[in-house]
């Protein structure tokens, strides 16, 4: 795991995503998922270039079943973009890096 990213867990994770002065990019995804492992890489670089800016977070689905329900995960990779605890935006999918930072650019930017 980069040290950029942290992993959140059903007890961790109001702490580290609700009450974040930063917002937040919540990565649900689970080790056996291949599209997962795909956009891995791609959230680590967002993280690196993003420090002081955003909080990057993983939650796997598999070991955290109550925030799977409570944000009613169907499919993985979802990513869910949250500011100021609430849940802005979201999108599905192994999406590649450029649409990723376009996801992010209009609501990191948009103030």
């Amino acid at each position: 795991m980069n040290k950029n990213i942290i992993q959140v867990t059903d007890s961790t994770f109001e702490q580290e995503v609700l009450k974040s002065e930063l917002p937040v990019l919540v990565d649900f995804w689970a080790p056996w998922c291949g599209p997962c492992l795909m956009v891995a890489p791609v959230l680590e670089e967002i993280a690196a270039a993003h420090q002081g800016q955003l909080k990057v977070v993983k939650v796997n689905v598999d070991e955290n079943p109550r925030l799977s329900a409570t944000y009613q995960i169907m499919s993985i990779p979802t990513l869910i973009l949250f500011r100021n605890g609430q849940p802005v935006d979201s999108v599905i999918g192994a999406l590649p890096k450029n649409k990723l930072v376009n996801f992010l650019a209009k609501h990191l930017y948009s103030d």
